[in-house]
């Protein structure tokens, strides 16, 4: 990927991703959520397959076969998967975003033994920073109550899948065609899903214009684009700059929940907006730039 692109990457996964928030609970008012993963993959293999078979890029085989298989079920499997399960269960958007915002943190802590990158001490700063102001927008936004316990380990489940992913694919993840990649990645999530979806959901789903035009984007900004854009980052760069980003998902997914759905931005989570982004840009500050691949 290049250097151009990479440095546009950040802005785009950033409103990408926190655009699927509320798109993705508008879809799941017509489709539980593991039958909604498991249309949303089969759709991202319906699309990538022709491309396949069309541009003929090599095929992974051996060992990046395998952590492209890993990095897939612990991304598209467990951190979607109990996300949207958390948000069935009961646990309110905001909260689910305010646990997964504590990946930075995480990834933070324990990329030092197991990628060997060095947290700067001016990075701490923003990394609180940022934690403190998605957690002022999350705190100022939600109502209390509603959650379940049951829904509480799955968002926390959640957060560790996204965060064993990504120091997963900083570890072994290897430069590979992105068509490949997704097939693999995708295809090992739904088969993952599609048991629970059928034993446990049976297939439930009504047919509806907001789920299709959720799962366009979805399958498009989210799963091919967005995915593709995270993995690229991390391979290019240290992957807890690269998670910090995470801190301004919670404040983004409320502005655009604000735009889109009509969610009240109460002037207390403006201020957590500018703090998370404070955060972020202090971490980016004590960091290296990104370095092409």
């Amino acid at each position: 990927m290049s250097w151009q692109v990479l440095r546009a990457a950040p802005a785009i996964f950033l409103l990408l991703w926190s655009a699927g928030f509320p798109i993705g609970k508008i879809g799941l008012h017509d489709a539980a959520p593991m039958t909604f993963l498991s249309v949303r993959y089969a759709l991202v293999l319906a699309a990538l397959l022709p491309l396949q078979a069309a541009l003929r890029p090599a095929l992974p085989r051996g060992s990046t076969l395998r952590h492209l298989l890993v990095t897939g079920l612990l991304i598209q499997g467990v951190y979607f998967g109990l996300g949207y399960a958390a948000i069935a269960l009961g646990v309110a958007a905001g909260t689910a975003a305010l646990i997964v915002s504590l990946q930075p943190i995480l990834v933070a802590l324990l990329a030092p033994r197991l990628t060997g990158e060095r947290i700067p001490s001016g990075a701490w700063l923003g990394f609180t920073l940022g934690f403190a102001g998605a957690a002022v927008v999350i705190v100022a936004r939600s109502s209390a109550g509603g959650s379940t316990w049951l829904g509480i380990v799955c968002a926390f489940g959640s957060l560790l899948g996204m965060t064993a992913g990504t120091l997963y694919e900083k570890r072994h993840g290897v430069a590979i065609h992105p068509v490949p990649a997704n097939i693999v990645q995708h295809g090992a999530a739904l088969v993952a899903f599609l048991p629970f979806a059928w034993l446990a959901e049976g297939f439930r789903i009504t047919p509806t214009a907001p789920l299709a035009l959720a799962l366009a984007y979805l399958v498009l900004g989210n799963s091919l684009i967005a995915i593709t854009l995270l993995l690229a980052m991390i391979r290019a760069g240290e992957v807890s700059r690269v998670s910090t980003l995470f801190f301004l998902v919670p404040p983004m997914a409320a502005v655009i929940s604000w735009l889109l759905l009509d969610e009240q931005m109460p002037p207390l989570a403006w201020l957590g907006f500018v703090f998370a982004a404070a955060g972020v840009a202090l971490v980016a500050r004590a960091r290296r730039p990104l370095r092409a691949a």
